[in-house]
């Protein structure tokens, strides 16, 4: 079964680690890969999504059409800033390998959540 890893943090402290500090964080995730790329526990390389300053946000209007608006509605400390898809036997493996991801320096969580399939 699939499920969602998603990574949340605070983007402001993303944004303001030195390039050192930077470096150090994705030696650290790179060996997270490295670690669980080979069991097939991967599904999806997964995607870091840029600042959440980059973003849109469409909701449905009073009068049926698409209200778009700059950047998250709402106004929170935590986003999502990456999400990577296992393949695993139940949500109690998901959720071993989930706690192997390197937190800190502004990730401050992860989520594991079953993917739906509608087959």
């Amino acid at each position: 079964m699939r499920y969602a890893m998603l990574i949340f943090g605070d983007d402001r402290e993303w944004t303001a680690l030195s390039p050192a500090d930077e470096q150090d964080l994705m030696k650290q995730v790179y060996a997270w890969y490295e670690r669980w790329q080979p069991t097939g526990k991967i599904a999806d390389g997964g995607a870091e999504l840029e600042d959440r300053t980059a973003a849109k946000t469409v909701r449905a209007g009073g009068n049926g059409q698409p209200v778009i608006t700059d950047g998250p509605y709402l106004e929170l400390k935590e986003v999502i800033g990456g999400i990577v898809i296992l393949e695993c036997d139940d949500l109690d493996e998901a959720t071993r390998i989930a706690a192997t991801w390197p937190l800190g320096a502004g990730m401050s969580a992860v989520e594991i959540r079953p993917v739906m399939s509608r087959e």
